[in-house]
């Protein structure tokens, strides 16, 4: 017998008729027919079960009993005359003998109604979430990420993983992100910061001589909230493989996420091995951008010089001579003027830069959009298109980033919309591969790494040096680095790694940073590396961005059991909040107000 019940609310069946059993959980639902009849709907984590109230007695203790209130009810089940086939429980009812209070609902009206709490205002949904978990269509996502953690924890350690956790208070390091600070009480005016990801310590392992190392790791970046990234912290699958290749990490890959995606994904399709392969540089010109949903069978074509010397201004070589234009080939389009205008003002808002348009009609004519430019060359792009009747142009112009991601809004947005495009029940894996070492940040307009700093350069030791002698231009190094992606969602990073000091201290300076920089903003790794480390490499899908794909959730706030807002608040225990003067102290920290709380 288990504490306060006999049965789960999900458990008894026709089979229990005529038994005595004892019921927990929360009163959902009370509805009252008469003055001596009343349906109970009793919950809990398990199911839902019928209480029917049959005498006036038992009706006013039922009556005295908010909703939500957690309850013990005792009785016998019976065989219900109304059966529910929708309800696992449907086919009896409990007549209850006795009804005890657990817990209390002091409350007679609620935050919203439980089961349909994904209907009510995010903020009140996050700041009671401990309600809005309660509602069945919340908590299975919450038991999917459980099965998904318990599953990927299996295949892992079946694969030759050993599961070791990694320090949360660390040094902070420059990994792309800003870190979260913790003040070290002990040491005035030092901090400690929470890891943007186990990336050292794991690479520390492979040093150490582990060749196989995996953790469900926490992983904490101060970065803004976006639809498939929660602010503060999230958690990867980290892995880690010495004496490996991308090879290896991509087969490993590629035997464990399968069957995980196939079991519990909404879809019960996913890419077999090899997942498809495309560098970096041809996604952006292929599919507009790195992240490529292969659900769409939309790519974009390069088109510039078709269409620069058409006479619209947009596409004018004269008046810009960096110009590329891009064409994205929408066929059986039946879309409404009204459709192509609001789906391409959506396009512009997602992408920031207008796109262009045209298309073919029944008769074979080019209409509407920018179709008079386009006349006078009709054959030429008709031919290098390879268009026909009933085809939709959609266009992008500018400088080749912009004119790419312009194209990649269109190809999805379109692909999506535009019915016969996509095959949307399915996981489509695909690998982005061959990514460049370094890029020029956009804000610091210097030479910057484009991912992981410590990944591998392909041509070692040997391509830095050239970089730095000016025989190459250091934007066309490339590196072993490695994207996973699935369903146009970036579900993880990796690189096979820099495990040689020297080529590390190479690849630094090229970014403006000496040896000492690099001893001193990584003195553990670059002094175990003096000591012989072997080569390895790693990758670190996003658990949270994993399940929200399985569940079929478009927020990653979904599959988060407390998750914080937009902004990085828990709103439900009010984090971040001030603290005590004596702990500021304690820390030798001091607050200083901001200047408009000061003029408040």
């Amino acid at each position: 017998m288990m504490q306060s019940r006999t049965h789960t609310c999900g458990e008894l069946r026709l089979s229990d008729a005529g038994k005595q059993v004892t019921l927990a959980g929360w009163l959902e639902n009370m509805r009252i027919v008469s003055a001596n009849l009343a349906f109970v709907v009793l919950r809990d984590f398990y199911g839902t079960t019928q209480v029917v109230v049959e005498n006036e007695e038992m009706m006013a203790k039922f009556r005295d009993i908010n909703k939500e209130s957690t309850i013990q009810v005792s009785g016998t089940v019976r065989e219900r005359s109304s059966k529910n086939p929708k309800q696992a429980t449907g086919e009896i009812e409990v007549v209850p003998s006795e009804v005890k209070v657990l817990g209390r609902c002091q409350y007679a009206s609620l935050p919203f109604e439980i089961n349909h709490s994904r209907e009510a205002d995010e903020a009140v949904r996050l700041k009671y979430r401990y309600l809005d978990l309660r509602n069945p269509e919340v908590k299975k996502n919450i038991i999917l990420r459980c099965n998904v953690v318990a599953a990927l924890r299996k295949a892992m350690t079946e694969h030759g993983f050993l599961e070791i956790t990694t320090p949360i208070l660390t040094a902070s390091s420059p990994e792309g992100a800003r870190d979260y600070l913790v003040p070290a009480r002990k040491h005035p005016g030092k901090f400690y910061a929470l890891p943007q990801a186990p990336q050292q310590f794991k690479q520390l392992l492979m040093t150490a001589g582990f060749d196989r190392y995996f953790q469900i790791a926490p992983c904490f970046r101060d970065e803004d909230a976006r639809g498939d990234r929660s602010p503060g912290e999230f958690y990867q699958l980290d892995m880690e493989m010495a004496f490996a290749t991308q090879e290896d990490v991509f087969s490993v890959c590629e035997d464990v996420l399968p069957p995980v995606f196939a079991k519990f994904g909404t879809y019960d399709r996913a890419s077999k091995a090899p997942f498809v392969r495309i560098p970096y540089l041809e996604a952006l010109e292929t599919y507009g951008s790195d992240k490529p949903d292969l659900r769409i069978d939309l790519v974009a074509k390069d088109v510039t010089d078709l269409l620069k010397d058409t006479g619209f201004g947009p596409f004018s070589s004269e008046t810009n001579k960096d110009v590329r234009i891009k064409a994205v080939v929408v066929s059986n389009f039946t879309g409404t003027r009204k459709f192509i205008d609001k789906t391409l003002a959506d396009v512009e808002v997602q992408a920031g830069f207008k796109p262009y348009w045209f298309r073919i009609d029944d008769n074979g004519e080019l209409v509407g959009g920018i179709s008079k430019f386009v006349a006078p060359i009709k054959e030429k792009v008709v031919e290098a298109l390879g268009l026909k009747k009933g085809d939709f142009v959609g266009i992008s112009a500018g400088k080749l980033s912009d004119a790419q991601k312009t194209a990649g809004v269109m190809i999805k947005t379109l692909g999506a919309a535009v019915p016969g495009h996509m095959d949307k029940e399915q996981y489509a894996f695909c690998w982005i591969v061959d990514f460049p070492m370094y890029e020029i940040g956009e804000e610091s307009g210097e030479l910057e790494f484009c991912h992981n700093p410590f990944s591998m350069p392909n041509g070692g030791l040997e391509v830095l040096e050239k970089a730095e002698r000016g025989e190459i231009d250091p934007l066309t190094i490339m590196a072993d680095q490695y994207d996973l992606v699935c369903n146009g969602i970036e579900l993880s990073s990796g690189a096979v790694r820099n495990h040689d000091p020297e080529i590390m201290v190479k690849a630094f300076e090229l970014v403006r940073l000496g040896e000492e920089d690099v001893k001193k903003r990584f003195p553990a790794m670059y002094n175990a590396f003096c000591y012989g480390a072997p080569p390895h490499a790693g990758i670190a899908p996003g658990i949270d961005r994993m399940v929200m794909l399985l569940a079929g959730e478009d927020s990653i706030r979904e599959v988060i059991p407390f998750p914080m807002n937009k902004n990085a608040q828990d709103v439900m225990m009010g984090a971040p909040s001030e603290v005590t003067q004596k702990q500021l102290d304690e820390l030798h920290i001091k607050v200083t107000a901001r200047e408009d709380e000061e003029n408040d």
